[in-house]
């Protein structure tokens, strides 16, 4: 199950700063999405081996000179919605203003889960005014200070009890999932219809995890997943999305809920810098991904454009190039089951194991001729590795890890998929010390 938690909160409570305390980053952005309102930022978080994906959203607020304003308003009330739980963040210096007082309002109307946080409590004196937002009757207050990280603790310990639990697969039966994502109108609701095709009897519609994505049994041709459609196959009744946003929000749940994304492209728009967030998210979920190349009909081209093409975006997708590129043309159903075919195959190469021994017997004497650099003065040497069942995660034992530069893993990781083949896989490899 995808876990999305949505800071929220009036402005310049410290959102932000605890984004990026509980992010790991030293800058607000981590991902910029672009879309018709500001800039909003979601990232990877952690704690006690509890991942989530953490949404940053712009400061509620009403009756502002803020041209944006109605935007970041429908931002916070998608973000409650398709959120998993919620911290909702205040100023314990300030105690609790009218603004506050509304988005509580919202939160209780929600019935989601929600922690609620007093921010800025740099002092334990501060730290007392904390009971005066028990009046929101959300349940219990954490004061901490997002700066500092004091309090944050206990309150990561109380919201990872808060995400559901992941109880496997979305479905009983166990199958690989397919997700198809990117940007809006490059052709992801066209696709899934052309795919499933009018013979609705030998597939099943089910209701997905989250609200606008749907999971459909498909099984044909040979083969047997569950398509993961982002496209907004079911409407809601009751919310004026900021739809940028809000399919930012469905993506990040089809990607965490899938095994492989099929990341569809406009060729007439070619790699936007969303296609590219997009792209980072599914890298930092290690899932596998293929990239296709949508209405491909439209494009004047001669013998030699798609090459040409496919050269241009590798160069923008580097350092992670190893990823199958499709052509297709949903309207003219062309090359369409070749995108099937392209995803199955990547979801062969993110389930492969290599057994310890075949590895070892092709990484140690590779090592031995090609080992890493000396640091100051002192050799490293790697006597032992092997992978982590489950996940392309390689894991490499050596006397000094600490010394092992990113140049290096990167040979190590190329040589791997020249022998084994994880082509569309993103390959982690961890160097740890030899006990």
């Amino acid at each position: 199950m995808a876990n999305i938690v949505a800071i929220v909160g009036r402005p310049n409570v410290g959102k932000s700063t605890l984004f990026n305390r509980l992010t790991e980053t030293r800058q607000a952005i981590v991902d910029e999405v672009a879309g018709v309102t500001r800039d909003r930022h979601y990232g990877k978080s952690e704690w006690n081996g509890v991942e989530f994906s953490l949404i940053d959203t712009g400061g509620y607020i009403k009756g502002s000179d803020d041209a944006f304003e109605s935007e970041i308003r429908k931002q916070v009330t998608v973000a409650i919605e398709e959120s998993s739980a919620l911290i909702f963040v205040v100023d314990i210096t300030d105690g609790i203003t009218d603004f506050d007082r509304e988005v509580a309002n919202i939160i209780r109307k929600s019935n989601k889960q929600v922690i609620v946080v007093a921010n800025k409590a740099d002092n334990h004196e501060l730290s007392n005014y904390a009971a005066e937002f028990y009046k929101f009757g959300l349940g219990e207050i954490y004061a901490i200070s997002a700066i500092s990280g004091a309090g944050t603790g206990d309150m990561l310990d109380a919201l990872i009890e808060l995400l559901p639990k992941d109880e496997g697969a979305i479905n009983q039966v166990q199958l690989p999932k397919i997700a198809i994502v990117g940007r809006p109108n490059v052709g992801k609701s066209s696709l899934t219809n052309a795919l499933l095709g009018e013979e609705r009897t030998i597939v099943t519609d089910i209701a997905g995890t989250t609200r606008d994505t749907i999971n459909t049994r498909y099984n044909k041709f040979g083969h047997d997943f569950w398509l993961i459609d982002t496209a907004g196959m079911r409407k809601k009744a009751k919310v004026h999305e900021d739809l940028e946003f809000y399919s930012v929000m469905r993506t990040i749940n089809a990607i965490e809920n899938s095994d492989v994304c099929l990341l569809m492209i406009d060729a007439q728009s070619g790699l936007e810098a969303q296609d590219l967030s997009i792209l980072s998210l599914i890298e930092k979920n290690r899932k596998g991904v293929a990239i296709i190349i949508n209405k491909w009909d439209l494009i004047e081209k001669d013998t030699k454009t798609a090459d040409q093409f496919e050269k241009a975006m590798r160069e923008k997708i580097a350092p992670f190039r190893d990823i199958p590129i499709i052509f297709i043309s949903v309207k003219d159903k062309q090359r369409i089951m070749k995108a099937v075919d392209v995803a199955m195959y990547v979801y062969q190469n993110k389930t492969k194991h290599i057994p310890t021994r075949q590895l070892n017997d092709f990484l140690l004497p590779l090592i031995e001729s090609h080992p890493p650099p000396s640091i100051k003065g002192k050799d490293i040497k790697i006597k032992y590795t092997t992978q982590l069942k489950g996940e392309a995660l390689f894991i490499l034992y050596c006397n000094l890890p600490q010394y092992v530069q990113e140049n290096y893993k990167r040979f190590i990781e190329n040589k791997i998929r020249e022998q084994f083949d994880f082509c569309g896989v993103p390959i982690v490899i961890s160097i740890r010390k030899k006990v």
